[in-house]
């Protein structure tokens, strides 16, 4: 098998991106004695969409609560647009154009589509009593699905009647019609069939050519990975340990370097141990 290139060995992109929306410097997290993340580096582009692959222990889902505001980094920095940028909370992360969209997708089963879409920033009719203009808002959310192709039967079809691919697409067109410029996907194909998993992947690639926003798919399955990102990093003992374009690497060769890394983690927890 033949060396896979290291981080310290840039390449040049497969695909002509813009400047850098999001820089990650150094950050580090503990809780109590255990260090998680030991000095993530990582840089995403405009429009590009980065797959972060990591073995279960290895810090990748706390790097990405802290890049959703859930928990605040111990030291580092993370810049938005080239501007430094700190998160309170959930919240403030949203605020300054960070959306993470779970696996539960926060949809609510009961609510129409176009009620879905407009979860928290409802439309009001002018006057005393403020209703809601669901009028409007429907006819913006179909105009909304129309414009980034995403099929639903009705934007009056309660979320519970929609497919799991179907509901994973309203809940990412929630978050870019937000304005988000960052997406956090969490295993976006998780249980889904082939026609299912093509309906996220051709969303996630129109999102991604037209530069509407910058996406972040954290998946276990490689397959999924090689077909959605333009570039790859690993997260291993808390640090970004490669830094690869997808078109430069092989499922095989990913595989390879994963099982080396857990090895390595393992014969050092041993070490440890003696």
């Amino acid at each position: 098998m033949s060396a896979a290139p290291q981080p310290s060995e840039p390449t040049p992109p497969a695909v002509n991106r813009g400047e850098a929306v999001l820089e990650v410097r150094g950050v580090t997290k503990s809780f109590g004695a255990l260090q998680v993340l030991r000095g993530i580096d990582l840089t995403l582009r405009q429009g590009e969409v980065l797959g972060l692959v990591g073995d279960n222990g290895a810090g990748k889902s706390t790097f990405v609560k802290i890049l959703s505001g859930f928990h605040p980094p111990d030291g580092g920095e993370i810049l938005i647009g080239g501007a430094r940028a700190t998160f309170s909370s959930v919240e403030s992360a949203r605020t300054q154009g960070i959306e993470t969209v779970y696996q539960d997708l926060a949809l609510i089963p009961q609510l129409p589509v176009f009620q879905n879409l407009f979860l928290g920033h409802e439309l009001t009719r002018l006057g005393p009593l403020r209703l809601l203009d669901k009028r409007e808002m429907r006819k913006l959310a179909r105009q909304y699905l129309d414009d980034i192709n995403v099929n639903v039967p009705s934007v009056d079809a309660e979320a519970a009647q929609l497919s799991g691919g179907q509901r994973q697409a309203i809940a990412v067109a929630r978050a870019v019609r937000s304005a988000r410029k960052i997406l956090l996907l969490d295993e976006p194909l998780s249980a889904m069939g082939a026609r299912e998993s093509r309906l996220i992947i051709d969303l996630v690639k129109d999102l991604s050519s037209s530069g509407r926003v910058s996406i972040i798919v954290i998946d276990h399955n490689y397959a999924h990975l090689f077909e959605l990102c333009d570039r790859l990093n690993v997260i291993n003992g808390g640090r970004i340990t490669l830094d690869v374009q997808v078109h430069e690497t092989s499922i095989e060769e990913l595989t390879e370097l994963m099982v080396s890394a857990y090895r390595r983690q393992l014969e050092e927890v041993q070490n440890a141990g003696a």
